[in-house]
This record gives C-alpha cells, structure tokens and sequence, in this order.
C-alpha cells in the first residue's frame, strides 16, 4: 500500500478555559483524514463558523499541538520529525490565509514576502534566478510582474494581495497547500479567478489543496471530496458530488438550504427556533452533537453519539437513522424529509 501524502489519526484538541482552565472545549474531535501522494486532490473542510476549522488548520501547519491524534506526513509524525525533516515539511506544506492584508508587512513592498521565502529554502543562487523564479509564479496566477513588483501591500487591491500570496505558496512548489478561507474577503467576481488557479495548480502543478470554507456553492465548484464538520465532529464525508447532491445527514441538509436562490419571489425562512432548555443540557451529553437543532432527532440520539456509517462507495454519514438496525421507519422518515 503507498504511503499517504498526508493522513490525520483520531485528531484531536481540546482547550482549556477560566483563569485556572478548570473546564473544557472540545474543538476538533478523533478528525481522520487520508490524502493520497499519487492522486492530486482538492478536498473540502466545509462547517459554520466554531465547527472546528481553524483548529484543524493550526494542527495540520503545526501551529498548535494536538490533545491526542496524529498528523502524518509522508509516514512521519510530524511532531518527530528531527530539523531537517520538519524544513522539508515546511516546504511541501505551505498556506493561504483568510486576510490577504494582515499577512504582509506594510513597512515593506510585496517583494519581501518573495525574498524572505527564496532566502529561507535556499531556492535561487543570484539576482536574476530570484526574478526568473518570482516572475514564473507570478504567471502562474495571472498577474503581471510591473503590476505588484515594488508596491506595497496597500497599493494593491484585495483580489491582487491573494493572487500574491498565491504565487507566493507557489513559489516553493509545494505538495499541498492549505487554503483557509481564500476567497471569503475578495470580490466575487474575483473568486472565480482564485478558484481557477486551484483547479490548474492541481491539474498542470499536480499540487493538492485542503480547501477550509464555509461557501459550499464555492467548494462544489472545484472540490473531489467533502468533510462537513459540526462542533468537531465529521457528519458526513465523502465524494462532493454524492455528499452535495444527495446529503443525508441532517445538519448537510440544513446548510444547503441555507443557500440563497437567486429569486426574489422565495424568502428565506425567518422564523428563530431555539431549543429547549432540555435539549440543550442534552447536547452536552454523550448525545449526537447536532441534537439540539435536530429536526429528526428521537430516543437514540440521546444515548450515544453516532459513529461514521458508509452508506455507499465514498460517502459516509454519522446519523443514527441510518444505522440498519434502527429500521426501515426511521429510514422512510429521513428519505421524506430530505
């Protein structure tokens, strides 16, 4: 069996919080993920804002160390990786953020975020390979080198800055690029030109992406595979196609529906329910997480919280109602409701 590109074992963070860290926040909970190093992909991490995202992000780029769990790149723990093994790592893994500003020094031009790079992997030997280098990355997100070359930060628009950031995680030719959020502050008709550059990065650079969003009619567009997480825990995973067109799990079902249609003749819903106060102690429990807003929920949920089920080749659901012996019944209802 090959050795995957990148692989998260049982992943899993919990913070400290108060003063004395005498109660806990589960963020990310046992998160599996396998990346293949033979077959480039752009693989979602999709969920609402405190889904566990940003966690999952930090772990993976070695920000944060994990409760428990593993990140495995290439077969090694990276938390065991000696000097030289962990530079490489740095290398084959680089990042895109959310804030195309926040990133850049505005004390020096865009430049700087080149140089530091080209200096700090020892990639170019002389001023004219480091223009050749910064220039064919530069290509390679469409942007021209007197356009950016020599500004700063400010004197570019947002959709230039990301572009720049982009090529900038090109620059090293990486394995795979966490893209957190990198369309969300850019105009939108400037998203579809960042997305672009994914798809060709994947096909003619044969780079891999971890796509963090929240915007599942941006990830349907350009992502092999999906993960919807809900307060750290996997829902429902699998191809996109399969997990988009045919969701099962509830919450996957409640956040494509929150998708706007452009008509104005439908509303969207604006009646609040909140859950009971039941409902909510509940949740705490060992219950499936997604009781409390639950539009399906019933006796089960509460005893035990639902593992990862395959309901088909490459789509897999945590939901209770799709466990076989729950019955035929339960199945009927969850098939009327979708």
């Amino acid at each position: 069996m090959a050795t995957a590109l990148l692989e998260t074992s049982n992943l899993t963070k919990v913070y400290g919080s108060g003063l004395f860290k005498t109660s806990e926040n589960l963020a990310l909970d046992r998160f599996n993920i396998v990346l293949s190093a033979e077959t480039p992909k752009i693989v979602t991490i999709a969920g609402e804002s405190g889904s566990g995202k940003t966690t999952l992000v930090r772990l993976i780029l070695g920000f944060l160390t994990p409760t428990a769990g593993k990140v495995v790149f290439q077969g090694k723990d990276i938390w065991e990786m000696a000097r030289e093994e962990w530079f490489e790592y740095r290398r084959n893994v680089q990042a895109i953020f959310q804030d195309p500003y926040e990133v850049y020094n505005p004390f020096y031009p865009v430049d700087h975020a080149f140089h530091l790079v080209l200096g700090t992997f020892h990639i170019a030997r002389g001023r004219a390979e480091r223009r050749r280098i910064i220039e064919d990355a530069l290509a390679a997100v469409g942007l021209r080198p007197a356009e950016v070359l020599g500004k700063y930060p400010h004197q570019l628009s947002g959709g230039q800055r990301q572009r720049v950031m982009v090529a900038r995680a090109f620059l090293l030719r990486p394995r795979l690029i966490v893209a957190d959020e990198p369309v969300s502050m850019i105009d939108v008709s400037l998203r579809g030109m960042v997305l672009d550059i994914m798809l060709r990065m994947r096909e003619e650079q044969r780079i891999s992406f971890l796509y963090i969003t929240h915007d599942l009619s941006t990830a349907y567009q350009v992502s092999d595979e999906i993960f919807i997480l809900y307060r750290g825990s996997i829902t429902e995973s699998g191809d996109m196609y399969k997990v988009i067109n045919s969701p099962q799990h509830p919450y996957t079902q409640t956040l494509l529906a929150s998708i706007p249609v452009p008509d104005p003749d439908i509303r969207w819903d604006e009646q609040l329910v909140l859950p009971t106060t039941q409902e909510l102690l509940a949740a705490t429990s060992d219950a499936c997480k997604f009781y409390d807003r639950c539009r399906l929920h019933y006796d089960l949920c509460l005893c035990a919280e639902p593992e990862l089920l395959k309901i088909e080749e490459n789509h897999y659901v945590a939901c209770h109602r799709r466990r076989p012996e729950v019955g035929a019944a339960a199945g009927q209802e969850l098939a009327a409701a979708t």
